[in-house]
């Protein structure tokens, strides 16, 4: 199908063509000719990086799938060949215990489904860029969890101004996971802090930044850090199923941008971005 950016191209190379048959300005049209195309050649190479890169995401997508659905449905099916069992022997209190870890494989398996769709939906859903304050985003996410769990106790250091260009309903998504990785993982700290700012990046860009002093972890293992389900703490310690930081890096990369992270164990996290405007 053709797209209405390559249909305007196509109208206006055939109006430049007529103006070359007819000697109007063959220099000037032969010039907005080599223009054109060369804007269409660029749009060629970036829509096949695009498909490259949307099948290394299906190609991730789908292994991550695999990989985690696999885990609670071996429980449902352990659980119901005990079940099973306890009921040919009448054990009711058994019979209920294997209940109830099925019930548990479900809602695991749920979740799993839940996430899947919203990291889908954000490769979908359209975008309408405008400017948004990222720091009024981060207070009221901070002010949410914080009404949610008031007996705990955090320095939070929201730079002024924090304004960016971008989706605003994706933008909160990307807030909303950051502030909750956060304050997550300070939790176990006697005096957590974070800080959400932005500073100068070597491209000249300006670079958007969460930073906190909670667990952190070992940057020999961050190329997990951005895949669906990776997760680098377990559960027992940290709740979650690890799709946080992969929606956030989803969110960066529909504006164009690009996602890094710098943490050490036990002496906290930087998660930094970049919001060109998609």
């Amino acid at each position: 199908m053709t797209s209405p950016i390559d249909a305007d191209a196509t109208s206006a190379i055939a109006q430049l063509l007529q103006q070359l048959r007819e000697g109007r300005e063959p220099d000037a049209a032969e010039q907005e000719i080599l223009r054109i195309t060369s804007g269409l050649e660029a749009q060629l190479r970036q829509r096949a990086a695009d498909l490259v890169a949307a099948n290394r995401e299906l190609e991730s997508f789908s292994y991550s799938v695999s990989h985690d659905l696999r885990a609670p449905l071996s429980t449902i099916d352990g659980f119901s060949r005990l079940l099973e069992g306890s009921a040919a022997k009448g054990d009711a209190e058994r019979s209920k215990h294997y209940l109830q870890r099925l019930r548990l494989g479900v809602a695991n398996i749920n979740e799993l489904i839940a996430a899947l769709l919203v990291v889908s939906r954000l490769l979908r859903a359209p975008m309408a860029v405008q400017a948004v304050d990222l720091g009024a985003l981060a207070q009221g996410a901070f002010s949410a969890l914080q009404a949610a769990e008031p007996e705990r106790a955090i320095h939070l250091d929201v730079q002024p101004d924090l304004m960016a260009q971008g989706d605003p309903a994706l933008l909160k998504q990307l807030v909303d996971h950051l502030a909750g990785n956060a304050w997550k993982f300070t939790s176990k700290k006697d005096k957590a802090s974070v800080a959400v700012g932005r500073q100068p990046g070597t491209q000249g860009e300006t670079v958007y930044f969460f930073k906190d002093n909670g667990a952190g972890f070992d940057m020999t293992h961050a190329e997990k850090l951005f895949g669906i389900f990776q997760r680098m703490h377990v559960s027992t310690d940290f709740p979650g199923l690890g799709a946080g930081l992969a929606t956030v890096q989803r969110i960066v990369a529909r504006h164009g941008g690009r996602v890094w992270a710098e943490a050490a164990p036990e002496q906290g996290a930087t998660i930094y971005f970049t919001l060109p405007g998609a």
